[in-house]
């Protein structure tokens, strides 16, 4: 690993989530407020959704969103069209102003801007030696699955008859992803998908995905 990367990997990440998060907190705290009240005036409390995720070296940490659906136990994988989620919750699932509360778990320590996303325990425990090779990674935000599974609902929906499909095939190339990031793992990589993000919530999507190149957002897709 280059030296720029471990300097990365040993300290420069997170002092980068600290002080981007601090940076995004100026305009994302007015912001997440405003749709925190909304969620409340509209579909009532509990305003946070809370759920349980695998974060770095196996340890627990409970994952912050604004809720989006109503409130209940259900399946832990979502679709598109799914009856439990609110009108109000399908434009901030659109938008991703739902994920927005989640910069308190960057600053906490729990997750990272960029990383691959955290699984419930259920899945993390059938796919254990997987996960031992992504263990010492912050799970964050954003990450390459994020943005080459950015459909993951609409995928999901189109299969609504396999109830195995998530576990059986997205979430092994998820993880091919993650270990790949792993392989990569650098500033460049960071900001780079970092910036792809940005543009999809912007609106502005592009076939590559962060650095990861069409090519490769084509393999991980193939047969979808």
């Amino acid at each position: 690993m280059p030296g720029a990367s471990r300097w990365w990997a040993r300290g420069g990440k997170r002092a980068f989530d600290v002080l981007a998060t601090v940076a995004l907190g100026i305009f994302a705290l007015p912001l997440g407020l405003g749709c925190a009240c909304l969620v409340w005036a509209v579909d009532g409390a509990p305003v946070l959704f809370r759920q349980t995720r695998v974060g770095r070296g196996g340890r627990h940490f409970r994952i912050l969103k604004l809720r989006t659906m109503q409130p209940g136990a259900g399946p832990l994988v979502t679709t598109g069209g799914d009856p439990r989620i609110t009108p109000l919750g399908a434009r901030l699932r659109r938008t991703k102003l739902d994920e927005l509360p989640q910069l308190w778990n960057v600053l906490r320590g729990d997750m990272s801007l960029v990383g691959p996303r955290p699984e419930v325990p259920p899945y993390v425990a059938v796919r254990a030696r997987d996960y031992r090779a992504i263990g010492r990674l912050r799970p964050g935000v954003t990450d390459w699955a994020s943005l080459v599974f950015r459909d993951e609902e609409a995928i999901l929906r189109a299969h609504a008859g396999d109830a195995g499909y998530y576990e059986r095939v997205l979430l092994p190339r998820k993880l091919v992803l993650a270990r790949l990031y792993h392989r990569r793992l650098s500033w460049r990589t960071d900001l780079g998908i970092v910036a792809a993000t940005a543009g999809l919530v912007l609106g502005c999507v592009s076939r590559g995905a962060g650095g990861l190149g069409p090519a490769l957002v084509s393999r991980a897709r193939e047969g979808l």
